[in-house]
């Protein structure tokens, strides 16, 4: 029996065997077309994000953190100043524009309009009767009765800004401050000709703690015990880094290229190593500390515990990134013991390790992802012991603001904990360390972002979506409750031009239960009847996620769509704030850059939606983008069929040691050069652009050449786009012009405007 084709194709349409934008017409612009298209897109990058008013609110707090004002930025390049009362809930004009203005004007000699001030801070004072006002060049007094402005050389005292965090998060790769005189100050710690000695301050007399260290190996990195007692320090095997080098060709009042080189770390490189010793001077006496060296990252810090002086604690990342420990030392001893030992067969992400000492306690606030989410543990210090798992469910804590040690709370930011939202937006709370009275400061539906007032009675709540415009109230900190509204962004205009926000959109990735969550930018003349190309714009670096979640009405993505494409951007598994598990895809594995996900993701926005034509998809990225958006072209050329890659890390050996062993692991082995784009090129098939900065000194440069080379040697046909004088970018307005008109040549099919002769009629 026979089918009819049409039949069949009504069959797999319904199945999803094949897109619906198989059933429409291809949209390929005639030349007046595009032309129109370019225009439009240039014209919108330059008005459309200033059609964008009352959107953000920075505030300047008044020392009692009973008043704040805020400058309101309105239509036509305009702004106003507000004053907004906490305590009666009110908002106004923070002064009379008019008059200031007029004031203004005949203080400087210059033409000065009401809803233009050049004014960037003011602090009343007087009681009112006067308002110190800081313009761009200098600071006035303001007599308000008298209207006159006066110059002055500063404010009495200026209002506070809310952009301090609530506490401050000191990083691994910080060395601890040292003093060479003890704490009791009797007496100076230093090294001599590579030894340790301890002088007397009393007496004078020196004392030689070693004599085994030299020029090569050392000793060093000297820190005293709270007591005095005991001095701690390092035989120290340094390791000089290798450079990197680069040529500026085009460097002014030179007829030579110039040389340039820089330290560059290299996966597989050794590390300086740190072996602990305990010194006593009053003993004379020396002991190795009986702990493994540290051969990843310096001298660390020193916690010392309370009421015993003799015990110290340190913590201790192993390279490879596969154990993290807290370690106690005795003095006495010189021996260890594990506080904390976790160890895993992936990756422990080492830049989101967040500790936070106790003392008073002997506890640890510590956040791991040993359980499969991100959480927050309350650790014995003493035994080491997990006290209580103060967070338990499968959400993701984001980041720790504050640790109250007198009402044992802490202060967090979690995404994940609301089902009904998009699981990386990310709210504020507050839980105590017995993980009991949880409370939510945020509770709109959103990406939030807080500023506290500076006595933490109330916050400044800023929160969008990426289709919803900002809304800012004022709440308590006591309960999140809303106190008053103060902004809402105006967006009428913007709209007016015809541009559409982003739309949302999910689906489920490989494992066919876990949702992946991306945007669609579209064109805002798009016919819905035809069919446009998909570029994703790609970043699968596992240090974060990346689509954006704060209000974006107008981007890149969005001029790019302008110009006839549908402008996609997906965080696939491998990407940081989901489960341990999605993140574990990336371990040993950057190669897999998410793309059997993000290839799901655009088959299902081509199944529900005909527009979007699965068979026409580009790719573009920067960075470790770049390196995705070239390896997107070699292996899966049967979806991605040219892509764009700037300044991208083509093969991991050649990129810096920190990032890439914190995903590829330690030692370096063959998967790295499996993965490598550079040992791959000979896949290529499709359409690739390569863009480079010669004096980016992030990747270096050669990994791009490197690349060229290897795509030269296997007769393949690439277009190479260097820019003189240019670091790490995606190539820079010269490059972004070539990315379009490539895409528009290869995915449009059609040419692109000839920029030499100002086809376009552009001023740039």
């Amino acid at each position: 029996m026979k089918i009819e084709m049409r039949y069949l194709t009504i069959l797999f349409y319904t199945l999803g065997i094949v897109s619906a934008s198989a059933q429409r017409k291809a949209y390929h612009p005639d030349h007046q077309e595009l032309l129109q298209s370019y225009r439009n897109a240039a014209h919108l990058d330059s008005t459309a994000s200033k059609k964008i008013y009352s959107s953000t609110v920075k505030a300047r707090w008044e020392p009692q953190s009973k008043a704040f004002w805020y400058r309101n930025n309105l239509a036509g390049n305009t702004h106003e100043y507000l004053l907004v009362d906490v305590d009666k809930k009110t908002k106004s004009r923070a002064f009379d524009h008019g008059r200031l203005a007029e004031a203004l004007g005949r203080a400087t000699g210059k033409k000065v309009t009401a809803m233009a001030l050049p004014v960037d801070n003011f602090v009343p004072a007087n009681g009112g009767k006067e308002i110190f006002i800081h313009t761009t060049e200098q600071w006035f007094r303001w007599d308000i009765a008298a209207n006159t402005c006066l110059p002055v050389n500063k404010a009495d005292k200026e209002w506070a800004t809310d952009e301090k965090p609530l506490q401050r998060r000191h990083s691994r790769w910080e060395h601890p401050e040292n003093d060479s005189i003890s704490p009791d100050r009797k007496w100076i710690a230093f090294t001599r000709g590579g030894n340790v000695f301890s002088r007397s301050v009393a007496t004078k007399e020196e004392i030689q703690l070693t004599t085994d260290g030299n020029k090569e190996r050392p000793y060093g990195a000297l820190s005293w015990s709270p007591n005095s007692n005991y001095l701690i320090g390092y035989r120290i095997d340094y390791k000089e880094e290798k450079k990197v080098y680069y040529v500026l060709s085009s460097e002014p009042g030179t007829t030579r290229g110039q040389l340039r080189s820089h330290d560059y770390m290299q996966p597989g490189e050794d590390f300086s190593s740190y072996e602990m010793y305990v010194f006593n001077p009053q003993q004379k006496s020396t002991a190795k500390v009986q702990v493994e060296k540290i051969d990843f990252f310096g001298p660390p810090v020193l916690h010392w515990q309370k009421g015993k002086p003799d015990i110290f604690t340190f913590e201790k990342v192993e390279r490879g990134h596969q154990r993290f420990r807290v370690i106690e030392v005795n003095t006495h001893t010189a021996k260890t013991r594990n506080i904390l030992d976790e160890q895993t067969k992936t990756f422990i992400y080492e830049q989101r390790i967040y500790t936070h000492y106790l003392p008073d306690t002997h506890e640890i606030i510590w956040v791991s992802e040993k359980d499969g989410w991100r959480s927050i543990y309350l650790i014995d210090e003493l035994t080491g012991k997990e006290k209580k798992r103060i967070t338990r469910a499968n959400w993701v804590v984001r980041e720790i603001d504050s640790v109250d040690r007198k009402k044992r709370e802490i202060w967090f930011r979690a995404s994940g904990m609301n089902p009904a939202e998009d699981p990386y937006n990310i709210h504020y709370y507050r839980i105590g360390f017995d993980g009991k009275n949880l409370v939510s400061l945020t509770k709109a539906t959103g990406n939030h972002s807080l500023a506290y007032a500076p006595d933490r009675r109330t916050f400044i709540d800023t929160w969008s979506q990426v289709n919803v415009p900002p809304t800012i109230t004022l709440n308590s900190t006591a309960d999140g409750k809303k106190l008053m509204d103060i902004s809402q962004a105006e967006v009428s205009d913007f709209l007016a031009t015809g541009i559409k926000f982003p739309e949302v959109f999910k689906a489920k990735g490989r494992d066919g239960v876990t949702d992946i969550w991306g945007i669609v930018c579209k064109p805002s003349h798009m016919d819905s009847t035809l069919s446009y190309p998909i570029i994703e714009n790609i970043y699968a670096g596992p240090q974060d996620s990346f689509v954006p979640k704060n209000f974006m009405p107008y981007s890149e993505m969005q001029s790019l769509a302008e110009l006839g494409f549908i402008v996609v951007q997906m965080d696939g598994m491998g990407t940081a704030n989901r489960s341990k598990a999605f993140h574990d895809v990336c371990w040993k594995n950057l190669g897999d850059a998410g793309f059997e996900d993000r290839i799901l993701w655009m088959k299902a926005l081509g199944r529900k939606y005909g527009w979007a034509d699965t068979s026409r998809i580009g790719v573009y990225g920067t960075s470790a983008g770049g390196q995705n958006a070239g390896a997107a072209v070699l292996f899966h050329p049967e979806f991605y069929k040219s892509a764009v890659a700037a300044c991208g890390c083509h093969d991991n050996r050649i990129d810096k040691q920190w990032w890439n062993e914190q995903w590829m692991g330690y030692p370096v082995g063959p998967h790295y050069e499996a993965q490598s784009n550079i040992t791959n090129a000979s896949k290529l098939t499709g359409n690739l652009m390569l863009v480079v900065g010669e004096a980016d000194t992030n990747v270096p440069p050669e990994s791009t050449y490197r690349f060229a080379d290897a795509l030269i040697k296997a007769n393949k046909n690439f277009e190479l786009v260097t820019v003189p004088g240019l670091g790490h970018s995606d190539g820079g307005l010269f490059g972004k012009k070539k990315k379009r008109d490539f895409f528009v040549k290869t995915l449009l099919g059609v040419d692109a405007p000839d920029r030499n002769n100002n086809e376009l009629n552009l001023t740039k």
